[in-house]
């Protein structure tokens, strides 16, 4: 490599760790309780990540996790550790925009039970239903609708998720007319159909789709499912992420939720949902044909090792695909680890491969 852009990949990196350390640093300050790792505490997780990767880690998501759930284990994952070191050597970073992006579902995965897009627009061209279309045919094709969702192709946490209904031309997002709101999302977003949600997942939160992260990783010919939380949404909310006001708890393998969930950054231990269903072995419909079809659909994902699914439950209990992530997040207040049982696993066989984002 140029050692001019050996400098600035160097820069670049450290810069990135620095932010993700500060954001958990901060997000610890505003904890009700805040635990700190004891000696033992603290060498039993470097040396843990010592004999892995051979070298130190930051110690902040450790506590930050630690004082959230009362619960320490070692093979909590740092947070930049994560995102610049592991999942980089997971995935194919310079691929993960294109085949990432939400409009690309359907094409990935032909044949498979994907959430329909009545309408995209990919790079400044508009589809509707697969078929190309001026942008003054889009605007009339959307003059009057109602109950479908809009949202960025490229952007994650629920960001600008909105459910659209239009009149005469007029949405009722802040009284927008349909070519103002198209220009507003850019050059690339996508609608689709509202998913009918089995009615268990429905009792969760009415309002919501509330779906399972699924988060997978590909070793060999092997799919290893890491974990699966359900995200719910709170009361007259239409996304169901925690970031954005939902709350998350595990599902074990036999599709019973935890004990406890988890919401924004400070809100622990909630027992039930807004619409007072008790989380605590609550079943999840369908949670087996959920996992069948992440593996299947991971194996036609060649680019990409780890990728977090977000899965929801129709109405007949079949799964549909609602979009995929390339570079997701670890749900590790909801899951109380970092990648479970298969940490030290996937740590050990992606260590030794270059960091496509950061390749220095």
């Amino acid at each position: 490599m140029n050692p001019i852009k050996r400098i600035v990949c160097r820069f670049l990196k450290s810069k990135e760790m620095r932010h993700r350390k500060l954001k958990i640093t901060r997000q610890f300050k505003d904890l009700k309780i805040r635990r700190r790792l004891s000696k033992e505490q603290k060498k039993e997780v470097l040396d843990y990540y010592k004999g892995l990767v051979g070298r130190r880690v930051s110690l902040h998501c450790h506590e930050y996790f630690y004082s959230r759930t009362g619960v320490y284990n070692k093979e909590y994952v740092p947070a930049n550790f994560y995102h610049c070191e592991l999942v980089p050597r997971a995935n194919i970073h310079s691929l993960g925009n294109a085949l990432g992006d939400k409009n690309m579902c359907d094409f990935l995965f032909p044949g498979e039970n994907v959430v329909h897009s009545i309408m995209k627009r990919i790079n400044g061209y508009y589809y509707y239903e697969g078929a190309p279309i001026s942008p003054e045919e889009a605007v009339s094709r959307f003059q009057n609708v109602d109950n479908v969702i809009i949202k960025p192709a490229n952007k994650s946490k629920g960001s600008d998720v909105h459910l659209l209904s239009v009149k005469n031309g007029i949405t009722n997002y802040k009284g927008k007319t349909v070519e103002q709101l198209f220009a507003s999302y850019g050059k690339n977003f996508l609608i689709q159909e509202r998913v009918k949600q089995h009615k268990d997942m429905a009792a969760l939160n009415p309002t919501s789709l509330n779906t399972l992260r699924v988060l997978s990783y590909r070793s060999g010919m092997e799919i290893l499912i890491i974990y699966t939380v359900v995200r719910i949404g709170k009361s007259g909310q239409v996304i169901d992420n925690q970031s954005a006001g939902g709350i998350s708890t595990s599902v074990d393998k036999t599709g019973k939720l935890g004990k406890f969930a988890y919401g924004g950054y400070t809100e622990d231990d909630i027992l039930r949902t807004d619409s007072g269903i008790i989380l605590d072995g609550y079943q999840i419909p369908s949670y087996d044909k959920v996992k069948d079809m992440v593996k299947r659909l991971h194996f036609k994902l060649p680019y990409f090792d780890i990728v977090g699914w977000d899965m929801a439950v129709q109405e007949d209990g079949n799964p549909v695909l609602i979009e995929f992530n390339v570079n997701p997040g670890l749900s590790q207040s909801a899951f109380h680890s970092g990648m479970g049982e298969y940490t030290e696993r996937i740590i050990r066989e992606l260590w030794p491969r270059p960091n496509t984002w950061f390749p220095c």
